[in-house]
């Protein structure tokens, strides 16, 4: 896969230019899981049934985190919840992805010490123009309203359902900015469910994420120019 996954994208949005830190660590991990559920539809690997996860193609992507969890929601032997399989032993997904990440060239470490504190490792974007790109990306279509394409809808949704909000609109200032952002779930209903079970499982609902919110409606899957898509009813 030649262009950035969604849990990449989510990652890059996520890092803190300035403190090589990541905003929302811990619900970080959750929405990493979401967004590779969004990738294997995408890529055509799993298709949702309900709120259920199908494998339908167990070939894999040539990606490894995708191949591994598309392997993972293999051996289940029976579709997976999306609540259920984001809400499994995902516990430093994001230091996973971030080791990804710089073996792939894209982000660079450095360890900080200082006579307070642990050592640190902070971590920064080795070609600011990928994250930067991402960022405008998610800021064109909240500030100018219009419709995202639906990797875009996907990853802001994402970006609204781990916290992220505060993080890039922060204050009151970027109040407005935070409510459009959790608005752009409409664009993409598949990706609007997928943020609703990452947001079920940070409340702690193991119940069914059994759909997506008021604003997305009941969905069907279509395949679209060569993503799978979910469009409302």
């Amino acid at each position: 896969m030649s262009r950035r996954t969604l849990p990449e994208e989510l990652l890059l949005l996520a890092l803190d230019p300035g403190t090589g830190t990541l905003a929302q660590p811990q619900t970080l991990d959750l929405g990493l899981a979401g967004a590779q559920l969004v990738e294997l539809a995408m890529a055509r690997r799993i298709t949702p049934d309900g709120d259920r996860m199908v494998v339908v193609m167990p070939r894999p992507t040539g990606d490894p985190m995708l191949d591994s969890a598309l392997e993972s929601l293999r051996r289940r032997g029976s579709a997976a919840r999306a609540a259920d399989w984001i809400g499994g032993p995902r516990l430093g997904l994001r230091h996973t992805y971030l080791a990804h990440l710089e073996r792939c060239g894209l982000v660079s470490s450095e360890t900080v010490t200082s006579c307070a504190m642990l050592p640190t490792t902070r971590y920064h974007a080795v070609d600011p123009e990928l994250s930067t790109g991402i960022r405008h990306r998610v800021d064109s279509a909240v500030r100018t309203g219009s419709p995202p394409d639906c990797r875009t809808a996907a990853l802001s949704s994402l970006a609204h359902a781990v916290g992220l909000g505060k993080h890039l609109y922060p204050g009151n200032e970027g109040r407005s900015s935070r409510s459009r952002l959790r608005d752009l779930v409409r664009h993409d209903p598949f990706g609007g469910m997928v943020a609703q079970a990452v947001i079920a499982v940070q409340n702690g609902g193991q119940a069914r994420a059994t759909g997506l919110s008021r604003r997305s409606g009941a969905a069907t899957t279509r395949i679209d120019g060569g993503m799978a898509r979910v469009t409302a009813r």
